[in-house]
């Protein structure tokens, strides 16, 4: 996360709605001294124990033959993003730099058994399915008589609990008004652009 304290943000809901639109993660670890990586989607679950993130990942993946002895992990998910050109700002003397946001969750990596993975994956297609709307939902009701069961043999369920939860909203929040004006016009139309325009 950036260290600037004018882009952190630490509002609990708002983090867990940037998760919810954007569940396709990037998860970093380090469980034999080498970093990894995989990318996943994840479904977020508020539990009476703290928040968890549920994932899957191939067996093949890298890092699943990790999970059944756990690692710690982080897990970022990104948003609309933009280079800024110091031509854009009213004051002079700038530099180039990026505006991005970003959400990111630290925590230790456990498995999931079985029928908790499975209503991951039920739980994960529900949630994708809603967006697609009104097209009829897709489940797994649709395949064919044990084509589910063989599937599932190719994946591992996991569950990072969070223990640090951390967004940043690079705006130019730290610019004046005129120079952020600037920003916002050269970005108009763009996704990062109309972030901007929102109150942060």
């Amino acid at each position: 996360m950036h260290p600037a304290a004018a882009f952190r943000i630490e509002d609990r809901a708002a983090l867990l709605a940037f998760l919810a639109e954007r569940p396709f993660v990037t998860l970093a670890a380090a469980p034999q001294g080498r970093p990894l990586l995989a990318h996943a989607p994840l479904v977020v679950r508020d539990l009476p124990e703290g928040l968890a993130l549920d994932f899957h990942l191939s067996r093949n993946n890298a890092l699943a033959g990790h999970v059944a002895q756990g690692f710690a992990a982080v897990v970022a998910s990104l948003g609309p993003e933009a280079y800024v050109s110091p031509d854009w700002y009213a004051s002079a003397d700038q530099v180039p730099t990026w505006n991005y946001v970003a959400v990111e969750a630290e925590g230790p990596v456990a498995p999931l058994d079985e029928e908790a993975t499975i209503r991951l994956l039920d739980d994960l297609s529900a949630q994708e399915e809603a967006r697609l709307k009104p097209k009829p939902a897709w489940t797994r009701g649709k395949m064919s008589p044990g084509r589910f069961e063989a599937m599932l043999k190719g994946i591992v369920g996991a569950r990072l609990a969070v223990e640090r939860l951390e967004g940043t909203f690079k705006l130019s929040q730290n610019k004046s008004a005129e120079d952020r004006a600037g920003v916002v016009r050269a970005l108009a139309g763009r996704p990062i652009g109309g972030l901007m325009e929102e109150p942060s």
